[in-house]
């Protein structure tokens, strides 16, 4: 049975392949910015969710037949709904915002056949960054430059990202956008993985 995932996700690519599932990757062509537009004001879990579906489904709709698999995640702070930053003036905000501050990350994963979501899970996990200093900000911010527009909250765990973290409550993988061990479950289930 082929698979498919429903994004150009360098991290969730990685993540796959470090567990030996050949895939297929493929961009859904899903615009975020008109489907939230479309969503209005929900949840960050739901936004997650509602995209993951969006993405998993229109994969599906390209390879017939094949499991496919979207994702989303979404960052929340005190009641404010994060973006990916936009250039490296807008991540340094978001830091300044999330400085000293607990934020959750909300992942969401299902997996699509032909016209249907067959399967679905959302995790989440809560990350507190340290009260850093404005000269670790520019040091950070210089020795990332323009992969922090790549992901929610300006960080990536698989660099420098953990230098700006006292406490992190949640699992590794859906940190990175895409819980891998339920995924598994799954697919091992279905046949894919081996059991």
């Amino acid at each position: 049975m082929d698979l498919v995932l429903a994004s150009t996700s360098i991290a969730r690519r990685a993540l796959l392949m470090g567990v030996g599932l050949a895939h297929e990757a493929l961009s859904p062509g899903v615009d975020e910015n008109v489907e939230k537009a479309r969503l209005g004001a929900i949840s960050g879990e739901a936004l997650a969710a509602a995209l993951a579906d969006l993405k998993a489904l229109a994969g599906a709709r390209m390879r017939p037949g094949a499991l496919v698999i979207g994702a989303d995640q979404t960052l929340t702070s005190d009641g404010a709904l994060y973006d990916k930053p936009v250039d490296l003036a807008e991540a340094r905000s978001h830091l300044v915002r999330l400085r000293g501050r607990t934020h959750t990350l909300h992942a969401a994963i299902c997996v699509a056949r032909d016209d249907r979501v067959i399967w679905r899970h959302l995790s989440e996990a809560h990350l507190t960054m340290r009260d850093f200093s404005d000269a670790f900000l520019d040091h950070y911010v210089a020795l990332c430059g323009e992969t922090l527009t790549t992901s929610v909250g300006a960080y990536r765990l698989e660099g420098p990202g953990p230098q700006l973290f006292e406490r992190i409550e949640g699992d590794y993988f859906t940190i990175l956008g895409l819980p891998l061990l339920p995924l598994l479950d799954f697919l091992r289930g279905a046949g894919v993985a081996r059991n």
